[in-house]
């Protein structure tokens, strides 16, 4: 017979998952024009998204990666970007997610609130 564990599971403390987290960055990206807007022929349809630039590998198992490796991305590329995967995705419109998302933290007015002070 097959043991199941029928339990609640035990919640994580968020902890790690409140210092990754910037409202404020992440509505900034948001007023910034779709990264796709130009490149072949994309017609930007939806509202403006921040998008996690996943690959920037520090999410972890059951975390999303840090607010500021986030790109803007109107609703339908944001869309596109989960049905075909990072990799194709990246290689069809010639983007490297991880290097835009560090464009937009340098460039971010809330680059401050995750600065390293030392």
């Amino acid at each position: 017979m097959m043991h199941i564990d029928t339990r609640p599971r035990a919640k994580n403390s968020r902890r790690a998952a409140k210092t990754r987290e910037f409202p404020q960055h992440r509505q900034w990206v948001r007023t910034r024009p779709c990264l796709l807007q130009g490149k072949l022929a994309h017609v930007c349809i939806g509202q403006m998204e921040a998008a996690h630039a996943d690959a920037a590998a520090d999410g972890g198992i059951g975390l999303k990666c840090h607010d500021k490796h986030v790109v803007p991305l109107c609703s339908g590329a944001h869309r596109q970007l989960h049905s075909l995967g990072t990799a194709t995705w990246e290689a069809t419109y010639k983007v490297n997610l991880v290097e835009a998302a560090k464009v937009y933290a340098a460039k971010s007015p809330h680059r401050n609130l995750w600065a390293d002070p030392a």
